[in-house]
């Protein structure tokens, strides 16, 4: 027999809530996420590059923003690595993830921001609890 914290349930039960929401609204607020994205990285250089000051709809995106190779994305992820700030998100990058190196044999390095760990990481570890709780309270 399983005995949960109230405090505990009760944040959960929250995000369990929230995600609800977040499904039902799910096309507004993909648009907000993707316009607060763009604006974040107006100043960076990757930004400057395609103008994200201007860039105010999905497809002034897609019509301006290349899809790119981690091969092409690189010499801007070595800079960072360098040390060099603002080059493709404004935030501070402390930490690089190694890839397991699917595509060419070899380990990419991917930028990971505070931010990153919180609002994607960490975030997406407490939905799968909040849904896991909701399935099998």
């Amino acid at each position: 027999m399983r005995i949960v914290h109230p405090l505990l349930k009760s944040a959960f039960e929250k995000r369990a809530k929230q995600l609800d929401y977040t499904i039902a609204h799910a096309v507004d607020i993909q648009e907000r996420v993707f316009k607060n994205l763009v604006h974040k990285a107006r100043y960076t250089e990757w930004g400057k590059t395609f103008d994200y000051r201007s860039i105010d709809t999905l497809s002034s995106f897609q019509s301006r923003v290349p899809v790119s190779t981690y091969e092409q994305l690189f010499p801007f992820i070595h800079r960072v690595m360098k040390g060099e700030k603002n080059i493709l998100w404004p935030s501070a990058v402390r930490w690089f993830a190694k890839s397991s190196g699917t595509t060419n044999g070899r380990s990419k390095f991917i930028p990971l921001t505070p931010e990153a760990l919180h609002e994607c990481h960490f975030a997406g570890g407490k939905d799968l609890i909040a849904l896991y709780m909701r399935q099998a309270p």
